[in-house]
């Protein structure tokens, strides 16, 4: 049945690209965006942080909450606002071009980066650990091989996009694989290689509130990506219905597996032993398989996160051509490669960026500047919910949020959590974080203020 005609003010459907994707392939592309490389390196960050089981799993249960009260707004601004550039438009649209500007100018300088450089450095351990190589006595050999793969992955999207993207799909059935093979293994097996449910009880550790803080924030690391299905909002039928469908089936399927996964690592590690272990998915199937055990699961690992770093690469540049197009950023950023019609500058850039961070900087370090450079802009994206009701009343909305006003807001107030609690317990990185950010708005001033005032916003 096709969708009605859009009210007044509303955003016309972009001719070229037709709804085709169903609410299957919705719920899958949900899942397949957000599982990476978070499930196979961040339990280890969070154990060591939380170290008693029972708060830990509680952790990575708040994270899935947060994500799904997220993603339930994103699905009304998807759905009434389905253009490209998806976070940057819906910041544009309720707040206007400077703050739009800023979440780009972050994309570029902060975001992709440390996004490329924590997923390359879990398939560059992974690699080595595969090898039988100890990638902790080996620092500098694995971030050459993840800076490698940084290389790699920008000149495949150079090259063609056709193939960056038939690289991201074909990894989508081994990620699940992974996962559903590592929990049943360790239920069915791991009894008789000294797992045990007393794993999962209380250790009476004492765990301090600020951790709790931190420990979210290496937690929505592995739940990052439930926004990115807003840049197929245009592309999914009868968005009204199957796009929050889509949206509330994956993201429950995302936290039960993930519950499930941190349960067999607990039930088969110590938390104790977890929390020194960053290839807990290696060290696992170790304790099960042996060698051959460790060198499966390191190829399943470096499948999805390989996939990660093409779909990152592939993806990102359409927020660069939604600004270039508005007039708010460097059009020689979002330049055409001559012959292979891809945007190999901006590619380019993100990549070197990246592989200098991994060669700068540890998977904590990455991870945290990732979730508190766009977590913020989430919030701000969200809020834009509650600013669009009232200042866009007929902006056709096929989607309205489940549970309005009060899912939108506990979004919002746990992002102002984890960055208030970041700013105590991490000053200097944190501080640093914004105020690169924060330059963006002399930047923004200088050059592009009398272009962007001279282009209307959509609708």
């Amino acid at each position: 049945m096709p969708l009605s005609a859009p009210a007044p003010g509303a955003i016309p459907e972009t001719a070229s690209l037709p709804r085709r994707l169903g609410p299957w392939s919705a719920v899958a592309l949900v899942v397949g965006i957000v599982i990476g490389s978070g499930i196979f390196r961040s339990p280890a960050s969070v154990a060591a942080l939380v170290p008693d089981p029972p708060l830990m799993l509680g952790v990575w249960l708040a994270g899935g909450l947060i994500t799904l009260c997220g993603a339930l707004s994103f699905a009304e601004l998807a759905a009434a606002l389905p253009n490209t550039g998806g976070i940057y438009v819906f910041i544009r649209e309720a707040w206007g071009p400077m703050p739009a500007f800023l979440f780009g100018w972050s994309q570029l300088l902060l975001i992709r980066a440390a996004a490329l450089g924590g997923i390359a450095i879990v398939f560059g351990d992974y690699l080595l650990r595969s090898a039988g190589i100890d990638p902790g006595l080996h620092t500098f050999a694995a971030r050459a091989v993840s800076a490698a793969a940084i290389a790699l992955a920008a000149a495949i999207n150079i090259r063609g996009v056709s193939l960056g993207a038939a690289i991201v799909n074909v990894s989508t059935a081994a990620k699940y694989a992974a996962l559903a093979a590592l929990v049943l293994a360790a239920f069915v097996l791991g009894g008789a290689h000294g797992a045990t449910l007393v794993h999962l009880q209380r250790s009476g550790a004492a765990v301090p509130l600020g951790n709790l803080g931190v420990a979210l924030v290496a937690a929505l690391w592995a739940y990052d990506g439930f926004a990115d299905v807003s840049f197929a909002g245009g592309e999914i039928i009868r968005p009204g219905r199957n796009l929050p469908r889509a949206i509330i089936a994956g993201t429950l399927a995302i936290i039960a597996i993930y519950l499930l996964v941190n349960m067999a690592y607990l039930y088969v590690i110590p938390i104790g032993t977890m929390g020194r272990s960053p290839l807990v998915a290696a060290d696992t199937m170790a304790a099960l398989f042996g060698r051959a055990g460790v060198a499966l699961v390191s190829v399943f690992v470096m499948i999805s996160t390989f996939s990660s770093l093409n779909g990152i690469t592939l993806a990102a540049p359409r927020i660069f051509f939604a600004m270039a197009d508005d007039g708010l950023f460097f059009r020689r950023i979002a330049a055409v490669h001559p012959r292979y019609r891809t945007p190999h500058v901006a590619i380019m850039l993100s990549s070197l960026l990246g592989m200098a961070l991994v060669l700068s900087r540890s998977f904590e370090a990455m991870t945290g500047l990732f979730v508190l450079a766009i977590w913020p802009f989430y919030a701000l994206s969200v809020a834009a919910v509650y600013r669009l009701r009232r200042t866009r009343p007929d902006l056709a909305r096929p989607y309205r949020v489940t549970g309005y006003p009060v899912v939108p807001a506990v979004f919002i107030l746990a992002v102002i959590y984890f960055v208030i609690n970041a700013l105590i317990q991490q000053t200097l990185s944190t501080s640093l974080t914004f105020a690169v950010i924060l330059i963006g708005i002399p930047v923004y001033l200088v050059s592009f203020r009398r272009t962007s005032a001279r282009r209307p916003l959509a609708g």
